[in-house]
């Protein structure tokens, strides 16, 4: 089968999403994905294989081209793997199919990227212009 992008799972300690997409972006990531979560090792598993528990994870979701996955696998394992403070480990999952990946339409060619709560503001605004509008017709 041929899979065009794969889905690179990170999961290291809270705190550390930051240092995953930095590491992603410079193999050529676009963005990702992070989800916050709780570990639910064992201590005397974790005594065994002389880690430490931090019960507090972030996943980090990224969709990449196929191309670069290998890159980034060597890449995330230097910077965030199980043998630094993050103590990450990832793993890629193939993906079928995908909507919204790939082909930019000219809107997109012009779009800029905005913070959640400029966004927030533009939609409160144009509400409210779409109210008075309806208003004036009345």
């Amino acid at each position: 089968m041929d899979t065009k992008y794969e889905l690179v799972i990170c999961v290291v300690n809270k705190g550390f999403n930051e240092q995953v997409m930095i590491t992603a972006k410079s193999c050529g990531a676009k963005g990702g994905t992070v989800i916050n979560a709780r570990g639910t090792a064992k201590e005397d598993v974790a005594k065994r294989f002389d880690y430490i528990v931090t019960p507090e994870k972030e996943i980090v979701l990224l969709v990449v081209p196929f191309e670069i996955k290998d890159q980034l696998l060597h890449a995330l394992y230097k910077d965030i793997g199980f043998q630094t403070p993050a103590q990450g480990i990832v793993f890629t999952v193939p993906v079928d199919e995908t909507a919204g990946i790939g082909k930019k339409s000219a809107a997109n060619e012009k779009a800029q990227e905005v913070s959640y709560e400029e966004y927030n503001k533009a939609l409160a605004e144009s509400k409210d212009k779409e109210a008075s509008n309806e208003d004036a017709k009345q």
